[in-house]
């Protein structure tokens, strides 16, 4: 069975991202990581959001069927 897998992003402080879609879409720099939490800076307004860290959707992965 198939199976969508995701997967906590390795953020790096200082790398730019591009988060593709959501309320969350548009360039960012990442500021500030730790176990729970991100914080982002977008780059042309500089305003700064602090959320818990998401996950990133990596592909479809072969998982073994189980019945309930």
């Amino acid at each position: 069975m198939k199976v969508r897998c995701f997967s906590p992003c390795p953020f790096e402080v200082g790398e730019m991202i591009y988060i593709d879609g959501g309320k969350r879409q548009g360039d960012w720099r990442v500021v500030a990581i730790d176990d729970n939490k991100i914080t982002l800076r977008c780059p042309m307004s500089g305003r700064v959001f602090t959320w818990s860290r998401f996950c990133y959707e990596v592909g479809d992965i072969e998982r073994p069927v189980f019945i309930d």
